[in-house]
């Protein structure tokens, strides 16, 4: 498996990002930020990251993690920590967090403590959250998450590059289940499809993934809404399935929004469709360096309006990608904030019907200096299965 060199564009900016807001180090402990400093995506979440402005940082994993720190892990001063001890009987983060003491270099420390998400360990369904000891050990830490959000809001071309292999993944997988979606098959047997390819396929794609993990919400027709469950009803000819679907490439992630039905598209459908893919491309044609991302929210909102569905959709209209599904920014007409080269982001605009059914179109775009360049080689819309 082809690893991935150390990305200095990344860590430089880190620390000149560090010095400008007068932090000597940063410890942190959220997966995604233990990945994008340390290229180490831990299994449990018990890791942690000491990273200094000047110097080498220093990853505190598990034990049993060992080779794969070895493999993946950029830096050289790794320290493990035991999952189970004869004569102490703390919690592995108790461990963790004196690990983490004994790597601090003097000066002012920078701690997340402001998250609003973070993304999972490798085994992900059952995240884990440091105690309230954690935070105490730390007296006088200021906020690291400006910081890191300031660093990640723009990818360096290693990170842009593993972005761009979730999305061949995502699109990939969506081509297999356009030649097999048939009529009456469920919702769940519909994201069954989808998400078997993602593992399956992606993990090992083209000798570069070592982890692919597939992450969705199906709905078939009547079931297109917004924040439900997959569930069991019947793929409609006419009616379109919506997939709201995650890949996740070794700690990297693509965010896709597509649509696939059996037969002819349903003419009410046909009309939302092209509606919002007039939003959807008058939203990407507006994403270039310098422009308001309040002014991208007030655009689709207002065109959303415009087509007959005011106050929609309920989520959010563009958001960032790279080490979590959903990172800032994110363009909300009351917000700041301006849209810049290297961002990637998330175009979603969507409109659902009070009855049940609707449409969201979503992928992923590059910020050039010339535009937004797609990354998803999967059309938007509704495409039609053979």
């Amino acid at each position: 498996m082809t690893g991935w060199a150390r990305d200095d564009a990344k860590l430089d900016r880190v620390q000149a990002l560090m010095a400008e807001s007068g932090l000597d180090a940063l410890v942190v402990r959220a997966p995604d930020n233990v990945l994008y400093l340390t290229n180490f995506w831990g299994m449990k979440g018990y890791d942690a990251c000491v990273f200094p402005r000047e110097g080498e940082p220093t990853l505190i994993c598990l034990e049993a993690s060992a080779e794969d720190a070895d493999r993946t892990a950029w830096t050289r001063d790794v320290r493990l920590v035991h999952g189970y001890v004869d004569d102490d009987p703390r919690p592995v983060v108790a461990r963790t967090l004196d690990a983490a003491l004994a790597a601090l270099p003097p000066g002012q420390v920078g701690l997340e403590l402001s998250l609003g998400t973070q993304a999972a360990d490798r085994m992900v369904g059952e995240p884990t959250t440091f105690t309230k000891a954690w935070f105490d050990a730390f007296p006088g830490a200021a906020d690291a998450t400006p910081v890191l959000t300031a660093a990640r809001a723009r990818k360096t071309d290693q990170e842009v590059e593993r972005i761009r292999i979730a999305n061949e993944i995502a699109a990939a997988a969506m081509e297999h289940v356009r030649g097999q979606l048939q009529p009456s098959m469920k919702e769940a047997e519909a994201a069954a499809l989808w998400q078997g390819y993602v593992h399956g396929v992606g993990t090992g794609w083209q000798g570069r993934v070592e982890l692919a993990l597939p992450f969705s919400l199906v709905w078939a027709g009547p079931g297109i809404k917004t924040f439900t469950a997959t569930g069991d009803l019947p793929v409609q000819p006419g009616e379109p399935v919506l997939f709201e679907i995650w890949v996740c490439a070794d700690g990297y992630w693509a965010d896709h929004t597509k649509n696939l039905v059996v037969g002819e598209l349903r003419e009410d459908y046909r009309e939302l469709e092209e509606q919002l893919l007039a939003v959807y491309g008058a939203a990407v044609a507006y994403c270039r360096p310098g422009a308001s991302l309040a002014g991208l929210d007030e655009l689709v909102r207002d065109g959303i309006a415009e087509a007959g569905y005011p106050g929609q959709p309920s989520h959010p209209i563009c958001h960032g990608v790279g080490a979590r599904a959903h990172e800032p920014p994110y363009a909300h007409r009351a917000g700041g904030g301006l849209i810049e080269e290297g961002m990637v982001l998330a175009i979603e605009p969507g409109a659902y019907w009070p009855q049940g059914g609707g449409l969201r179109v979503e992928d992923n775009f590059l910020i050039t200096a010339a535009g937004a360049e797609k990354l998803s080689p999967f059309p938007d819309g509704v495409v039609a299965c053979p």
